[in-house]
């Protein structure tokens, strides 16, 4: 047995997605590499920190409440969504981040661990460009302890998710 805390999780947690993520996964043929950690993984710097890579390439899973439906968008860990730029993508008048109550009736996850699919409910996605950047990204597995890696076009297909720049640009 390793000496290593992530080892050890995964050697002693036989499953360490959420069984909602786990079934969408087998649902759609995807086998990866879900990590598990002792500490939480629910922000993005938590989750960079556990796996060791850099902030950019955490995916966060969020929720936004646009003319009243939820549509989730995927963005890097280390940008803002920029709410205008969601507005004007979607043709919406009222944009705003979704509650938590919200998220989990979208979801059926807790605000962080949401993945980017395997939802109880289908919803528009939108990805941020910035996401191609990297050969690999890390997103929640539906807990705020698990995470799994997968090449970003990949992740936008398996979410459905169409790709746009919505990214909070920095003066």
């Amino acid at each position: 047995m390793s000496d290593s805390r992530s080892d050890t999780a995964q050697e002693t947690t036989p499953s360490p997605a959420h069984p909602r993520f786990a079934e969408a996964l087998t649902e759609l043929g995807l086998t990866v590499e879900v990590r598990s950690f002792p500490e939480a993984t629910r922000t993005a710097a938590e989750a960079a920190a556990a796996v060791g890579c850099d902030l950019a390439q955490i995916v966060k899973s969020l929720i936004f409440a646009v003319d009243g439906q939820p549509v989730l968008v995927l963005m890097d860990g280390s940008s803002r969504v920029d709410v205008e730029r969601v507005r004007t993508e979607l043709g919406a008048t009222e944009v705003g981040r979704a509650d938590a109550a919200l998220v989990r009736e979208t979801t059926g996850y807790a605000i962080g661990g949401v993945p980017p699919f395997g939802h109880r409910t289908r919803t528009r996605v939108l990805a941020d460009r910035g996401l191609l950047a990297h050969d690999t990204v890390w997103a929640a597995a539906g807990t705020p302890h698990a995470v799994f890696p997968l090449d970003p076009a990949s992740l936008i297909e398996y979410a459905q998710g169409r790709i746009v720049d919505v990214r909070e640009r920095t003066a």
